[in-house]
């Protein structure tokens, strides 16, 4: 039906993976979030969830990231139109923005694909959990406390009051990242 592969054995309208569960059992290539096709199956069931305009659902593609990913304008747009010319979705003109709508051939699409489907968005939300663990504003004030630490500690010989307050400074510290 898209014709992005010159071998036809399982294809399907997403792409060869479509009767396997999941391309290459969890392989990307480096530097991508999806798989090849697996976009248009987050649009589609992130669509059959709710009617959404392109913004909410590239919002939604991030949120379900938990912000390890935010797919770009230029690749959720074309994206759309495909699914709209493919007949899985339908697009409504509201106020100058388009709101799309999952047809009963999308859902079909969306229940043949069910397993590949519930595998990517899986695959987000362990991204969304290893993204808290690195998140950008933990690693800033891990990084800010180092400096602060090595500062203090290469500069100058410490007195037994400021070696209690530095220690009293980083157990509080230590409970209230065990109490978050």
């Amino acid at each position: 039906m898209f014709g992005f592969h010159r071998h036809t054995h399982h294809r399907g309208p997403f792409g060869h993976h479509g009767r396997h569960g999941g391309a290459h059992h969890g392989w990307r290539r480096p530097g991508r979030f999806f798989d090849h096709g697996d976009l248009r199956f987050v649009l589609l069931k992130l669509i059959a969830e709710s009617p959404r305009h392109g913004y909410e659902l590239i919002k939604a593609v991030e949120e379900n990231a938990g912000g390890a990913y935010t797919p770009s304008p230029g690749v959720v747009y074309p994206t759309l139109t495909l699914l709209e010319e493919t007949g899985l979705v339908t697009a409504e003109a509201e106020g100058g923005k388009k709101r799309y709508s999952i047809t009963p051939e999308g859902e079909a699409q969306l229940a043949a694909n069910e397993g590949q489907v519930a595998g990517i968005f899986e695959r987000m939300a362990q991204a969304a959990q290893a993204s808290a663990m690195f998140s950008p504003q933990i690693l800033r004030a891990r990084e800010n406390l180092k400096t602060a630490l090595k500062l203090k500690l290469t500069g100058q010989s410490l007195t037994k009051e400021q070696i209690a307050s530095i220690c009293d400074a980083l157990d509080a510290a230590a409970a209230a990242v065990e109490r978050a």
